[in-house]
């Protein structure tokens, strides 16, 4: 083989790889400027929220506040005070959830009763709670109290304001074991208000 023609190989050779290296270059600074990111345009369009879609909002202690466009009772307490059932839901777990409001519909603060605690000194300890809640299946004879944590505390609503302004409301959610299916309504009683029955759904 001649001097001439392995120095003519080897331009080509050369060559080749130089094309080679300017079509990557090409195609990395196409990714670069936002062609060929298909994947990653995906991951972006699906973090921006779904126009016509709110997240729910949330109350100050970081609960998300009851629906009140559903009214399944409402129980006369006193001094004006009433007590407003808007939902009572069964969930996955196995629990009934109680959700509502206490309304101050009178003229005058009102000041939350001690009784609303319960008698149960260690759910005591937590202060201001639900915790004296229940619910009554008449059909199954059974009486529900609100659930507690490992630490005897209420799975209820808890440390809410000492005092509801006159006009104002309290929202508050309890949570019970749930009764059977074929239960379709439990009673409820709390202190200081009239009991009477709701429907779980």
């Amino acid at each position: 083989m001649s001097i001439r023609h392995v120095r003519t190989t080897r331009r080509i050779g050369a060559a080749a790889l130089l094309a080679a290296a300017l079509t990557f270059s090409l195609a990395a600074c196409g990714d670069e400027d936002g062609k060929g990111q298909g994947q990653g345009q995906g991951n972006a369009s699906s973090s921006v929220p779904t126009p016509g879609k709110e997240e729910p909002t949330k109350s100050e202690d970081g609960k998300t506040p009851p629906d009140d466009s559903t009214i399944l009772a409402t129980f006369k307490g006193e001094k004006g005070v009433e007590m407003v059932i808007h939902g009572a839901k069964r969930d996955q777990g196995g629990f009934l959830t109680v959700t509502g409001e206490i309304k101050n519909t009178s003229g005058e603060d009102y000041t939350p009763s001690v009784r609303w605690n319960g008698l149960e000194q260690e759910v005591a300890l937590t202060g201001s709670s639900f915790g004296a809640m229940t619910l009554t299946d008449s059909k199954e004879k059974k009486r529900y109290y609100v659930l507690r944590d490992t630490d005897n505390r209420p799975l209820t609503t808890t440390k809410y304001t000492s005092l509801i302004e006159a006009g104002e409301t309290l929202p508050f959610f309890a949570q019970f074991p749930a009764p059977p299916n074929t239960t379709t309504e439990v009673g409820l009683t709390f202190p200081g208000f009239t009991t009477g029955t709701i429907e779980i759904s």
